[in-house]
């Protein structure tokens, strides 16, 4: 390891006094830590340009004070504990300032900052019903791992740069055959370009797309990360009532949409999905108004008893609407492999934009999902979920009714990996929520999903990571927890 060490050879002071200062100085001031191994003197001797003899007479006197010692076999490290008074003498310099350097912001670091941003806490208890995780340990990770080794030990093409903007061609050519085959999505492998997960997609989409102060219209309620993003951004949010059909085309009465933001397939968090007819009312809309539809499928994957409606995308005749996906649900989280399906005119101009944001995806990645998918094995791994899901949904829908009785109202029950559920008690979210964490299970509510007042008495149930056995325990405890059954 090399050290960060300047020596003035032009100085009066001599070299092993400079050495040893420099060095005394990096352990106190925390640069090197109790323990941290040292380069031999031989090896700094040569990286400073200086006599080994030099090196030497440093590291002699700071071992005999205390700073360093030698294990025989092993090298010289610094002291695991130093005396009180050289930790006492510990000063850093100061510039003369009292106050922080006040540094301009961009516009869009202005808005960014006065932009309320506090992450919901997300409970890790015993039992916690928190949303949008999927289960992780059913994930094949013994065929993954096959497909990695697979990928590392064939030509390593991988650990170059690419000269795709777009994303690995193999792997858009398989999401292409996918989306066309299992959601009606309209697309070539031309027209994706792969991102880092949902949120870059969203990110590129207003950074490209919308100016400070138009108007995105959303749904209410409706997903928080996307609606932190568009105001990091300084839109204008429009805020539109989702009934059981879905977003409320009519509402859309606003002269200057730029965008609407829907999950159609699995409205978030209320879980109804966007029937044909409002489809339909919502692309003549964008058509007649000039407007784009941004359509985010996150987990259309899971629907349970009905025939899957084609994606929104599917029916667009006029080029109006931006597909976002990603895999974050349907394998796991930490791949942060995505996807946007474009008009063809975007394609070029999205593209150089995902370059200057961060260059590339790994490629191993890509490649290995790529695998996965051209197989078969991410279609074999979605029916097995899809059915260990509905039989937890199932006991899910089953406790909270056997439970709760006519004082609950469930929706969305019917597709993805969670459902919002209304307890009718004269206790608040607040109450709710800490009477469930004393008993061990963890509850989120639905208030941080509405742009305004609303969501009283609304949480959203997770059960993606959660067993039956889980699911039953978990419900039954809240229940007791907030009265409606004796303990």
């Amino acid at each position: 390891m090399d050290i960060a060490i300047v020596l003035d050879h032009h100085s009066k002071t001599p070299l092993h006094q400079q050495l040893y200062d420099e060095l005394r100085q990096a352990i106190l001031t925390g640069r090197l830590l109790p323990r941290q191994k040292l380069p031999s003197t031989r090896t700094i001797a040569q990286s400073l340009g200086i006599s080994r003899t030099t090196a030497t007479q440093s590291y002699d006197r700071l071992q005999s004070e205390g700073y360093l010692e030698t294990t025989v076999g092993s090298g010289t490290y610094v002291c695991a504990q130093l005396p009180d008074d050289l930790m006492q003498s510990i000063s850093v310099p100061t510039l003369g300032r009292s106050q922080p350097l006040t540094v301009p912001l961009s516009r869009y670091g202005a808005t960014l900052a006065q932009t309320p941003f506090t992450l919901q806490s997300e409970p890790e208890l015993p039992i916690s019903f928190r949303y949008g995780r999927p289960a992780l340990t059913a994930f094949p990770l013994k065929l993954w791992r096959k497909l990695l080794s697979r990928r590392c030990c064939a030509e390593p093409s991988w650990l170059d740069y690419t000269t795709d903007f777009q994303g690995y061609l193999p792997l858009r050519q398989a999401i292409a055959h996918y989306l066309c085959r299992s959601r009606a999505v309209q697309c070539q492998p031309e027209q994706i370009v792969l991102t880092n997960g949902t949120q870059q997609g969203l990110d590129l989409i207003l950074r490209l797309l919308i100016e400070a102060g138009d108007a995105i219209a959303i749904e209410n309620p409706g997903y928080l990360s996307a609606r932190r993003i568009f105001q990091s951004h300084g839109a204008k949010l429009i805020p539109i009532p989702v009934d059981a059909s879905g977003l409320v085309v009519e509402q859309l009465v606003h002269p200057a949409i730029r965008l609407v933001y829907v999950t159609p397939s699995h409205q978030f968090p209320t879980g109804v999905t966007l029937s044909l007819p409002r489809r339909l009312e919502l692309l003549t809309w964008a058509q007649q108004s000039g407007a784009l539809i941004l359509e985010d499928d996150y987990d259309s994957e899971y629907r349970y008893g009905d025939r899957p409606i084609p994606a929104l995308q599917g029916l667009d005749q006029a080029q109006s609407v931006l597909y976002l996906g990603t895999f974050s649900k349907v394998l796991f989280p930490a791949l942060r492999i995505g996807y946007l399906v474009l008009p063809h005119n975007l394609v070029t101009l999205f593209a150089q934009a995902k370059w200057l944001h961060d260059r590339q995806l790994p490629t191993l990645e890509q490649q290995v999902l790529t695998d996965f998918i051209a197989e078969g094995y991410l279609e074999s791994h979605i029916r097995k979920m899809r059915s260990r899901y509905d039989c937890c949904r199932q006991v899910l829908v089953q406790e909270l009714k056997d439970q709760f009785g006519d004082r609950v109202a469930i929706f969305g029950e019917k597709a993805g990996i969670h459902l919002m559920v209304r307890l009718h008690t004269p206790l608040s979210d607040e109450e709710i929520i800490g009477r469930a964490a004393k008993v061990g299970v963890g509850l989120m509510s639905a208030q941080s999903q509405y742009l305004g007042s609303g969501g009283s008495g609304e949480y959203i149930f997770g059960y993606g990571e959660l067993n039956e056995t889980q699911i039953r325990i978990g419900v039954q405890r809240l229940a007791q927890a907030i009265g409606l059954k004796e303990l």
